[in-house]
């Protein structure tokens, strides 16, 4: 079971830093939120992680990919946040 607590707090970080980054034209911001967001990877409830990034090992850490998986952490978040 994931605590609501973890859920809330992943979602208000993946939220906020998603919202930045779309809209950051700044490079050092967007690099600065792939490092906040990678070091927050390393410290979340991991079964949370292995819900969000549905087994992917690189899910939030790959450059390649980050904003997607941002928003697809952010919908599944939101999914978990309303079924609490």
């Amino acid at each position: 079971m994931i605590p609501r607590s973890a859920i809330e707090t992943a979602y208000c970080l993946l939220h906020q830093k998603l919202r930045v980054f779309q809209y950051s034209n700044l490079p050092w911001q967007r690099d600065d939120i792939e490092y906040v967001v990678g070091n927050f990877v390393a410290d979340i409830n991991p079964d949370l992680y292995a819900h969000i990034s549905r087994g992917r090992f690189d899910f939030l850490l790959c450059h390649d990919s980050f904003e997607s998986d941002m928003q697809s952490a952010v919908e599944s978040l939101e999914s978990l946040l309303s079924e609490h």
